[in-house]
This record gives C-alpha cells, structure tokens and sequence, in this order.
C-alpha cells in the first residue's frame, strides 16, 4: 500500500468555494522550507516507521499551486534525498496535487510540470457546466465564478495528462446540474470524473429523491450514447449497494492514521481533516511534529479504527451498506464528543438514492449489452471503477 504523506503547504486561496471543508483558510500560515526539510529528513531517516513500498508526497492548501516555488525546491529536495540515502522509494513515488486550476497555464507551473511529469499526479477540480462550477467555486473578494479561467486551462491539462481527472462535489443547492455537468465535463476531454456528495449535514428533505433523477438521466445519456465504453464516473459502481461482505466487512473506508499530514508550524496529523483550519468544533488532534517525532499513543486511536468501532447495528446491517463512505474527520468534527470512534451518517439518504439509481445503470447496461450480444467482451475488458475519494 502507498503511503501518501501530505505538506500544507499554504492555507491561502483565490476562491472561497461555498461547500469547502476547509473553514480556516487564512494567508498569514505558509510553509518554510525549512520546517518542510526537517519533515522529510525525519520521515526518510526513519524508514521502520514509514515500511510501505511506494509513496505518494501531496501538497495542498488552500491551493497549492500558489506556493510554487516553494513546491518546486522541496521537490527537489526529496528527490536529491531519495538518491542519496539509496531509499527504496527513488524508483516508485509520486507528487500528488489537486488544484483550482486557475494558475495551471503559467509558465513557473508549466516548467515544474515538465521537470517532473514522469512523476506527477494533478487533477484540475473543474465542478462541470459554468453553472454548476459557478454556483459554487467563487473568488474569495468578488464572489465572481471562476469557470471561465479554469476551463480556458482544460486543453493544456488533457494534452498533458492521458489520464486526466476531476473531482466534483455534490452539494444540496448544485443537484439539478450533475446531469449536464458530467456530460459537459467528459466534452471537455476529461474521461474520468471522481464525483461524490459532501459528506456534512447540509441535504434537505427532497434532495435524494431529486438526486435518483439526475443519476438515471444520467445513466440513459452515457448508456444510450455509448459513453460507457470510453468513459468513467465513480457514481456507478458494480460493486456498491450491497449488503457488506462477511470477509471484508470491518475494513475501515477511510485512510486517516495511515496517512500523514504536516502544516506549516511543523505539526503531524493523522490527515489533513484533523488540522485546525478544517474543522468547525473541534481543536485539531497532533499526533507529533518534526522536532520530537510522532507520538505513537496519539495515533493509537486510528490504528484501532474499522467499521465496527465507529458504526451502529444499523448501518453495519444496513442491507446497502457496501459503498456507504465516510470521512473521519467529519466524524470527529461531528460527533458528540471528542473521539473518532462516532460516524456521522448525514449522508445515508443520498447513498440509497445513488444504490437505486446504480442499480437502475447496471440493469439497463446489461441488458442493452445482451441484446448487441457483446456482454462477454464487455465484462472480460471493463476494468473496477473507484467510489468517491475522501
């Protein structure tokens, strides 16, 4: 499994997106290059802690991009590193970003780009149509969209990277667009769209049932105009919508704890939800920083974490529960008191009406596919679709 250790690098923005987790953007907090040398000399210099074979470095903010040139030095940095201690991560590691896109054109982004394409993972977050990105991804002083300065930089992007991505965000307000918006973006050149919906307490009454609409017109438009073939969206899934597993029931969905996460004071988190600026109600939860290390007993907790610890009876024999995600910070955030150990379920109506909705793909697919006689060459070539990202 791949370690993925993240540097918050910068918690400034251009935009001030109405659904974003993160409530304590700010531009005072920027990480020095220093503090980011002392984590890598700390995470490299202790490869018994750090065991994985692989390794992906992310950067984040706000946005990262507008630390460039900071990313650039602390990039080379790992991988004049990597080389010299003879890490058996040189050969297989990756630099990870996901950005507004608004910079991605300029010529600083662009040299870095070609300088370590080879092991660059970027997904531009372009939300669909002009409405839907509109109606939410807003610049922080103007309240003005931002889709026409973020599409104008989706040809360079797709030219770039064969597997380019987006990830989209659901919301109440935005539901009537995700139809026309993921057609939209596959026009656009991007093929697969990592989609899902926040997992905060924002959905009202009547939303899941608008949201089943939007997913089955959806799936006629990509069933009916063969899109399925070329195309990916992480709402239909195979293998969600099903009672769970017996072997692989109490796997726990979200990553945190086997993550690590550094801002720019030097602190270790278990992710990035566990920061200060993401979370509404609770104080951030630091499991170490790079001067002492990482303190084993403040990451105990998320070693312990699996389903079971942290769901009731119902949703462990919810009878679609399979693909029913969660994001641990926003259970801590959420939760009645100061643990990890409570799942927040605001999500769970949305999550049937996509199980019915998924279902509904599926059948009309296979069925369409029996008729052309071409389910066989189907199911030998398709390949498993991932669920939401957290």
């Amino acid at each position: 499994m791949r370690k993925i250790i993240t540097f918050i690098v910068t918690k400034d923005c251009q935009l001030a997106c109405k659904y974003c987790y993160l409530v304590g953007k700010n531009t005072n907090e920027r990480m020095s290059f220093e503090t980011a040398k002392q984590a890598i000399n700390y995470i490299l210099g202790n490869e018994n802690l750090f065991p994985n074979e692989s390794v992906a470095f992310e950067f984040i903010g706000g946005e990262p991009f507008l630390e460039i040139d900071l990313i650039d030095k602390i990039c080379d940095y790992i991988k004049k590193e990597l080389y010299r201690l003879n890490h058996r991560w040189f050969n297989d590691y990756v630099f990870g970003f996901t950005t507004n896109g608004l910079n991605y054109g300029s010529e600083k982004i662009q040299r870095f780009i070609e300088k370590n394409k080879s092991h660059l993972n970027i997904g531009i977050t372009i939300d669909g149509t002009k409405k839907k990105h509109d109606l939410n991804r807003v610049y922080k002083n103007s309240g003005k969209g931002s889709y026409d300065d973020v599409v104008k930089n989706i040809p360079l992007y797709v030219t770039q990277f064969q597997q380019a991505n987006t990830k989209v965000t659901i919301s109440s307000a935005d539901i009537p667009y995700i139809t026309e918006s993921v057609l939209h973006l596959y026009e656009l050149g991007i093929h697969t769209i990592h989609i899902n919906c926040v997992f905060e307490n924002v959905w009202k009454d009547g939303d899941d049932i608008l949201f089943e609409s939007q997913l089955v017109q959806l799936a006629d438009a990509i069933i009916d105009n063969d899109l399925y073939k070329n195309h990916e969206c992480s709402f239909f899934n195979e293998k969600i919508g099903k009672p769970l597993d017996p072997v692989l029931r109490n796997n726990n969905w979200c990553g945190s704890g086997k993550m690590l996460s550094i801002d720019a004071a030097g602190n270790f988190y278990p992710c990035t939800r566990f920061a200060q600026y993401s979370l509404r109600d609770k104080e951030a939860w630091i499991i170490g920083n790079i001067h002492d290390g990482i303190d084993k007993n403040k990451l105990r907790p998320f070693l312990t974490l699996d389903r079971c610890t942290q769901s009731t009876p119902e949703c462990i024999n919810c009878e679609v529960a399979e693909g029913c995600a969660w994001c641990q910070g926003e259970n801590f955030d959420a939760a009645k008191t100061h643990t990890v150990f409570e799942r927040a379920t605001a999500i769970c109506k949305m999550h049937k009406a996509r199980v019915r909705a998924n279902n509904y793909y599926w059948n009309k697919l296979y069925r369409k596919l029996e008729m052309e006689g071409k389910r066989e060459e189907f199911e030998a070539n398709k390949q498993d679709i991932k669920p939401e990202i957290c």
